[in-house]
């Protein structure tokens, strides 16, 4: 006999051959259940956004000047794919896409080292502001989105964005979870209308009023005080909090009084100009006659896990704590539709790849049962199943993509709307 044949005579003979068996067997059985089961595979899909502010300038200039010497400047690295650039007035953006496979941390290192190594591309003199890197990468696709919206005519976009910050804390404390982000909602911000008549009056320039702001919002450290064995530390002024501060700054003195913004413009707090909106609707078809196909305005909550985190934990745990915060954190009257949930469907997706292998490996033992006899068929049906729990059990010992609980499609999809798991709702957004 051969190298195989001794091998087979020595298992057929010993003792350790069913003790190897349930071994085998066990540890692909843990395998199957500590596996993490994630609907994005666990590559290396690295890319990043490199802003570079240019503040006055138009967006040709932003073109010409900054964004095209960058593009050459960043085609140098080694290992990129596809470099992009956006330029609009006053900023370039610009994303750097890596090859598939590209280590992460080498690959932000070369590009912090590229930027700055090359910070001589455009003349100091232009007023070309410090690039600001973000990298992104796989673990930031959102695993769970979760859409606040409410059918009360009195509340709008601002009220949910406040509640969907309100649960960004709770969610974050989740253990898993990455990044909990608001999608929508036209923020918070401080309106100041001058009046040219009142600011002639008073003899008030627009500089001023911009000068008092600077000035006024903003705090630093002075130093300390030492006195009866207690040190205390001293600031030096403080950031505004509203409105009501804002009315209170001195902008000029006139008459021997001084002037206040309030006496030259009128100052109210409130929602910004929105740049992007959030509608909850019926969804295709017009399924829901009991809304009469109407939408309503919505925000959107946007949950990433860490890497190597189970997909299907992090979002049962993330869904359960949102339903946990209603007529609490969320307000009576603000509805919660899960719009996207990767937990389930990879749950789903691992369960019927499950249900594939043992259906592949019925058929083949049901075959060989027939072709050659019972005996035969039952070592070949418990070898294959052994040899799958093995593999399984080492795929999930080295760390790397088993295809028994992790299932995955391409990483590149539309964001334009999505569907609830009942088909029913979709949720788009419009930039």
């Amino acid at each position: 006999m051969g190298l195989s044949g001794r091998i087979a005579r020595f298992f057929l003979t010993s003792q350790l051959t069913p003790l190897i068996a349930l071994i085998a067997a066990l540890l692909g059985l843990i395998a199957i259940l500590v596996t993490p089961r994630e609907e994005e595979p666990q590559i290396n899909v690295t890319m990043a956004n490199v802003f570079i502010p240019f503040p006055g300038a138009s967006a040709k200039d932003v073109e010409a000047l900054v964004a095209t010497p960058a593009e050459q400047v960043l085609s140098q690295i080694a290992g990129i794919e596809h470099i992009y650039s956006v330029s609009k007035p006053g900023m370039a953006i610009l994303t750097v896409q890596y090859l598939v496979g590209q280590d992460r941390t080498q690959a932000l290192v070369r590009l912090y080292d590229t930027i700055q190594a090359n910070r001589d591309w455009v003349s100091p003199e232009l007023g070309v502001g410090e690039p600001i890197i973000k990298p992104l990468g796989i673990d930031d696709v959102p695993i769970v989105t979760v859409t606040l919206w409410t059918r009360d005519p009195n509340r709008g976009a601002y009220e949910l964005e406040q509640a969907a910050h309100a649960a960004e804390i709770e969610l974050k404390r989740i253990s898993g979870t990455r990044e909990v982000t608001t999608i929508g909602g036209p923020g918070r911000s401080v309106r100041v209308m001058m009046d040219p008549d009142r600011m002639a009056a008073f003899g008030i320039t627009p500089k001023d009023i911009r000068d008092a702001l600077q000035v006024s919002n903003a705090a630093q450290p002075s130093g300390t005080l030492v006195s009866n064995n207690q040190e205390i530390l001293v600031q030096t002024g403080t950031f505004l909090t509203g409105a009501d501060d804002v009315r209170q700054l001195v902008v000029g003195v006139a008459q021997g009084r001084p002037v206040y913004i309030s006496d030259v413009a009128s100052v109210t707090a409130g929602p910004d100009q929105p740049t992007r909106y959030v509608w909850h609707g019926p969804g295709a078809g017009g399924k829901n006659k009991a809304d009469n196909g109407q939408t309503y305005p919505a925000v959107t909550l946007a949950i990433s896990k860490k890497p190597g985190e189970n997909a299907v934990d992090v979002a049962r745990k993330v869904i359960a704590r949102v339903n946990s915060l209603q007529n609490s954190v969320l307000p009576e009257g603000v509805e919660v539709s899960v719009t996207r949930n990767y937990g389930a469907t990879a749950d789903d997706k691992a369960k019927k790849l499950i249900q594939k292998l043992i259906f592949a490996t019925a058929s083949v033992v049901l075959l060989v049962l027939f072709a050659i006899g019972k005996r035969e068929a039952l070592i070949v049906g418990a070898a294959v199943l052994l040899t799958l729990a093995a593999t399984l059990f080492a795929s999930w010992a080295w760390d790397s993509r088993s295809t028994g609980c992790r299932c995955s499609h391409s990483y590149s999809r539309s964001a334009s709307w999505s569907m609830t798991p009942s088909w029913w709702w979709k949720t788009f957004t419009v930039a």
